[in-house]
């Protein structure tokens, strides 16, 4: 009889199999949710589009001139809400933009904002993955 069994018998303990099941399932499920989690994000991450503003240029009180890149999946169209706003943030044109699909990853545009008055920034608001 080893050390450890004599304290369990004079303690009361008893080594269960059930227990020892039961916290190897544990680790299973805690494994399986760790990793569904991962997939989870990769998965995301594959179809998200990232977009950057190089430039704008304020045309007339009636249009800004707006320079993007975008980094999207190859083979993906892409839709993006470009805007304009005033000096005090207020949104004075807007459009959104169809971008057809391409084998290239990142791809440089240049797209026109009609404003309802004078802009000071145009920007692109936000870009997704068109569906089909």
């Amino acid at each position: 009889m080893t050390t450890q069994d004599m304290l369990d018998e004079r303690y009361g303990r008893r080594r269960s199999p059930a227990r020892a099941w039961l916290i190897g399932a544990g680790i299973v499920v805690a494994v399986g949710v760790v990793g569904l989690f991962g997939w989870f994000t990769v998965r995301g991450s594959l179809n998200s589009v990232d977009s950057d503003t190089t430039s704008f240029e304020v045309v007339d009180e009636h249009s800004v001139m707006l320079g993007f890149q975008i980094s999207n999946p190859p083979g993906a169209a892409v839709a993006c809400a470009i805007e304009a706003q005033d000096e005090e943030h207020g949104v004075v044109g807007w459009r959104i933009v169809e971008l057809p699909a391409s084998d290239l990853h990142a791809r440089a545009f240049r797209e026109a904002i009609p404003t309802t008055a004078l802009a000071t920034t145009g920007f692109v608001n936000s870009c997704w993955v068109l569906p089909g």
